[in-house]
């Protein structure tokens, strides 16, 4: 019978038991917290970059050709944002989401999550970006470019966006945080990612019960990551608004 060490002694035919130490505790299965906060945050930041990106270029884009052009095409753009910022940002996401089928793949329900918060997004910057077109449309140095024959697609690239670069960087810092709260409450109610996949929403569900919360406080863990990571791309933004005012 093979030898083993019990509690620090060592005897007969004894196992040697295994002790972890989890510095946030561990969830309803018995798992590290702290662990897989660190994995989930892979989902909770990646959505939110990727969709934040994909709004950015949209809303670039779209709002160019908008405030460029004009006519029916202005007219058109400007229904369609009307229409998606009649509704709010969040409970929209989540209807879309909940339209998915819950046998998806977690891969699938990835690419699904980005694309639904990417393609409401963008709507806020193009209606931006399609003012300072509109104002800037008109400038001597837009004529005289059009006079050299230089294409419309050189001049909204080369002569028109440069012009407020600054405030388009501000704005996609500060686009990040609403993100990620609408990727963490889609999973929070378990309309976005799924187990076995992990987020920061996903870790929230097991605190949706007042009797988990009074038994398991540290449960909530998580939602302090959100808060952190959404105040410091806030102040972040708030930095780079104030670097780029020429005012300042």
């Amino acid at each position: 019978m093979p030898n083993g060490t019990y509690g620090g002694v060592r005897g007969w035919g004894l196992a040697a038991p295994t002790y972890s130490i989890f510095l946030f505790g561990s969830d309803s299965m018995g798992r590290d917290l702290f662990s897989r906060m660190i994995l989930g945050s892979q989902v909770s930041l990646t959505i939110p970059f990727a969709g934040t990106f994909i709004s950015f270029i949209l809303g670039i884009l779209i709002g160019s050709l908008s405030g460029y052009f004009g006519g029916w095409l202005d007219l058109v753009v400007q229904r369609i944002i009307e229409v998606l910022s009649s509704f709010p940002a969040i409970p929209l996401w989540m209807a879309l989401s909940a339209a998915i089928p819950s046998d998806v793949p977690v891969v699938q329900m990835y690419l699904y999550i980005t694309i639904i918060i990417s393609l409401l997004g963008w709507t806020g910057l193009a209606r931006i970006v399609r003012g300072k077109f509109i104002s800037l449309r008109q400038e001597d140095f837009v004529t005289a470019a059009k006079l050299a024959g230089v294409s419309d697609f050189n001049i909204i690239l080369k002569h028109l966006v440069p012009g407020f670069m600054s405030y388009l960087i501000v704005n996609l810092t500060l686009g990040i945080p609403s993100m990620i709260i609408g990727e963490t409450s889609m999973s929070f109610l378990g309309l976005g990612i799924r187990a076995p996949a992990t987020s920061w929403g996903v870790l929230l569900q097991e605190a949706q019960e007042i009797a988990s919360i009074a038994s398991y406080p540290w449960r909530l863990i998580p939602l302090a990551a959100v808060v952190i990571t959404v105040l410091a791309f806030n102040f972040l933004g708030d930095g780079l608004r104030d670097a780029a005012d020429p005012y300042k």
